[in-house]
């Protein structure tokens, strides 16, 4: 069988480090001491636990003899892209990152990162939302991106103000019921 026919890595999981996640140019890389410290210990379970694991079986299986049908080998090769590919990720992140405490903030009567804020749509349905980095956001936990729409809508705002979202459906006015710069948003 030729050489093209068995071709050991197969790239078409591959692709660009930044993927989706790429910040705007110019925007800084903002990220709460917990999201930092979060991202450093992926790092560090991925070099120091998962890639030696990966690393032994995909040895393991290479003294297997026929790699084209070895799935432990084809499998673990795979996976082992996988990782360099996070661990790079997150290198680069880690290095851009600038940590903002929160708990530092002195104006606290406005909207600024790490601020957890409770506002009612024009629905009267309240919600909370805490205003995170890029990397930490988890819309099921309530933090959103400090670059997403309803966080830009929301900076520097005060309590009583209404502003206005652009939103899929069109533009929605929020009012900021609450500002809040607790300490859960480091961890």
């Amino acid at each position: 069988m030729s050489k093209a026919f068995t071709k050991e890595t197969d790239g078409d999981d591959e692709g660009p480090d930044d993927e989706a996640a790429a910040l705007p140019e110019g925007v800084k890389n903002y990220v709460t001491p917990g999201g930092f410290a979060a991202m450093q210990a992926e790092l560090r379970q991925l070099m120091r636990e998962e890639r030696p694991k990966v690393v032994e079986v995909v040895s393991w299986a290479a003294g297997n003899g026929d790699r084209s049908e070895n799935g432990d080998y084809i499998y673990g090769k795979k996976r082992l892209r996988e990782i360099d590919r996070r661990v790079r990720y997150l290198t680069k992140r880690l290095e851009s990152a600038e940590v903002v405490d929160p708990a530092m903030q002195k104006n606290r009567e406005q909207v600024f990162f790490g601020a957890t804020v409770k506002y009612v749509r024009a629905d009267d349905i309240e919600q909370t939302v805490t205003l995170v980095g890029v990397d930490e956001a988890e819309l099921a936990q309530g933090k959103i991106s400090w670059l997403s729409p309803i966080a830009k809508a929301l900076m520097k705002a005060r309590v009583g103000d209404a502003v206005e979202v652009r939103t899929p459906g069109g533009i929605e006015a929020i009012e900021v019921l609450s500002i809040a710069y607790d300490v859960k948003t480091r961890g």
